[in-house]
């Protein structure tokens, strides 16, 4: 048996032909040593029986929220916690609509929004269905919010056309997930530091010079590396998001606060990953008492310049360390992004651009391209910053061989 050994997968299954599949993928997933909750719509069971599902996964099938024998309360909740993935074979355009837009009507659906764990979708439809533009913005939708889309293949379909939307095959999605959770620990061993939010440059005890940075990119990263394997040590401005209990987190507020912790941790690490939006500039005065604006009706402020943090640790990274930056930028992205990379002895650099629309500061989405020494350049399409950290963490393992 292989990486699938003990993880406990939910099946879910909605009201498709191909929901036959349904059967070999349990199955098969069986065989490889996981353990399968199936969540099975209604109209799911008028394609497949429970009692067919059930005797494969040697579990009681789930599809009401209530059992009708005794009421007892079936919680999706607990199910979301249990996972270590969730696969939804067949997903209907119906269902995939529904996910898209927090449609809880079923049990499967109340499953998916409460799932912490990777979710794939293996749409199963009529190829006008799966064409028609509702559907392709439903699965965008979901790409961007970090499900994973197992694409249809072309083929007769139940109408007996010719086209695509019929259901990836069983032994495909085993595939899917085995590659996916081959490269779960492909970190381990690995030591990485993260730089990630904003830093506030005091003026007086109530204001700050700061930025619009949430941290959530940097988060995304320490969670993703971790979940890899990786012993993560992130260097965090103020943020009110909270990254997995799993990575250690030193809290800081002021860019000389970050450089002294991060200077602390780097001689140590394998890779390490500046994501942060540091301020650049702080006052050259910082008031011990509010300033009072009726006391003052121009206020003048002397700013000094910050470290450069990057650049700093930079000069002095080892030949053996991988240094990854970031580039926000609002023009000349590309050639600013690489000047900066050779500027400040970074292996490969993020760029996402202001310019595009759902990219950078205060979204849960981000637009990036990867540039690296070698001239490589990897370029992504708008998805979750949770999507986003796994491109990232695939970019940098490849590069270290």
């Amino acid at each position: 048996m292989g990486v699938l050994r003990d993880k406990h997968i939910v099946l879910g299954i909605s009201g498709s032909i191909a929901a036959y599949k349904a059967a070999v993928l349990t199955r098969l997933l069986v065989r490889q040593g996981a353990e399968v909750q199936i969540v099975i719509t209604p109209a799911g069971k008028e394609f497949i029986t429970p009692i067919t599902l059930s005797a494969l996964s040697s579990r009681p099938v789930i599809s009401e929220f209530f059992s009708g024998q005794d009421g007892t309360w079936n919680s999706h909740v607990d199910i979301g916690l249990w996972a270590d993935a969730m696969v939804i074979a067949p997903a209907t355009a119906s269902t995939i609509g529904k996910m898209a837009h927090g449609v809880a009507d079923n049990m499967l659906l109340t499953t998916y929004l409460s799932m912490k764990a990777p979710v794939f979708v293996a749409p199963a439809m009529d190829l006008d269905m799966f064409a028609h533009p509702s559907t392709t913005d439903n699965l965008d939708l979901l790409a961007q919010r970090g499900n994973f889309i197992i694409e249809p293949q072309s083929g007769e379909l139940a109408s007996h056309l010719i086209g695509k939307g019929r259901m990836e095959e069983p032994e495909g999605i085993v595939a899917v997930l085995e590659e996916f959770f081959s490269s779960t620990l492909d970190y381990e061993g690995k030591r990485v530091v993260i730089t990630a939010g904003p830093t506030h440059e005091a003026i007086d005890p109530v204001r700050f010079i700061g930025n619009h940075s949430t941290g959530r990119m940097g988060i995304a990263l320490a969670d993703e590396l971790v979940r890899r394997g990786a012993h993560v040590d992130l260097i965090l401005g103020p943020s009110a998001l909270k990254p997995s209990d799993a990575v250690h987190v030193e809290r800081v507020t002021t860019a000389e606060e970050m450089l002294r912790a991060t200077e602390a941790v780097i001689d140590t690490a394998d890779i390490a990953i500046f994501a942060a939006a540091v301020a650049d500039y702080r006052p050259r005065i910082k008031h011990t008492e509010k300033i009072k604006r009726e006391h003052e009706t121009e206020l003048d402020l002397e700013l000094v310049r910050n470290p450069d943090i990057a650049a700093t640790l930079g000069a002095r990274k080892r030949p053996d360390q991988f240094f990854v930056g970031f580039a926000l930028e609002s023009n000349a992205g590309v050639d600013e992004a690489k000047r900066k990379m050779q500027a400040k002895g970074f292996n490969a650099i993020v760029l996402n651009s202001l310019q595009d629309s759902g990219a950078g500061f205060g979204h849960e989405t981000n637009k990036v391209t990867i540039f690296d020494q070698e001239g490589s350049i990897e370029a992504y399409e708008l998805k979750s910053k949770d999507a986003v950290a796994r491109d990232i963490a695939s970019f940098i393992i490849k590069r270290l061989g």
